[in-house]
């Protein structure tokens, strides 16, 4: 199995990045708009893989930016902006799983409350029946590797997501996420482990499957 590219390496501070940011907390929009337009795509990138909905990202992603734009004024600058974008993305992508979660649990309970408890396991993630998100569209080893992602828990997702496709450094994904660098690594370690063995199950099934014709 071939794992996304990247090595997590950490991308360069913008130079640009703070003569925006001042711009933006004095109230100007279109350098707001700047920073939309370069990070649009990867927000999008990021809630997709965590909502597994075109929609459902869209709406993460659009949230995270209202909401930036009006934390700005407590953002320090510490980490780059695309970091401190990551972390807010990730809650709301958490936020919005809940509500889907608890919108779930309200409409089992008017069909038959005796399932709610069993639909409803701690552990469940982001149903995973949107279409595959392939970096090549119609690549059948890309869509099983999405497949396979779309499996991985929350958190795993998110940390394989910036440190492969996004290409950040542990550093900085455990700055998005707000958890311990060792956790990230902990976290990739694991899901390299399952993706591997998701991998090979999956062509000794295909492998099966083509003997027997």
């Amino acid at each position: 199995m071939k794992a996304p590219a990247g090595r997590g390496a950490g991308r360069p501070f913008p130079k640009d990045e703070p003569e925006l940011l001042a711009r933006c907390r004095a109230g100007e929009t279109a350098a707001f708009a700047t920073l939309v337009d370069r990070y649009r795509d990867r927000a999008y990138g990021l809630a997709f893989r965590l909502t597994r909905s075109a929609q459902d990202a869209e709406e993460v992603a659009q949230d995270a930016f209202v909401s930036a734009w009006k934390s700005l004024g407590g953002f320090r600058g510490e980490a780059t902006f695309s970091t401190w974008l990551y972390r807010i993305v990730w809650r709301k992508a958490i936020d919005r799983a809940e509500l889907l979660r608890n919108r779930d649990r309200r409409e089992i309970a008017v069909d038959d409350p005796a399932r709610v408890e069993a639909e409803t396991m701690p552990g469940d993630a982001i149903s995973a029946s949107a279409a595959a998100a392939a970096g090549s569209a119609g690549s059948a080893q890309s869509a099983r590797l999405e497949r396979l992602l779309a499996a991985l828990p929350e958190v795993a997702r998110a940390v394989v997501t910036l440190f492969y496709y996004e290409d950040r450094s542990v550093g900085d994904v455990a700055a998005a996420l707000g958890i311990p660098e060792g956790t990230v690594k902990t976290h990739l370690f694991r899901a390299r482990a399952t993706l591997r063995e998701g991998w090979l199950r999956e062509e000794q099934d295909e492998r099966g499957d083509n003997a027997m014709r």
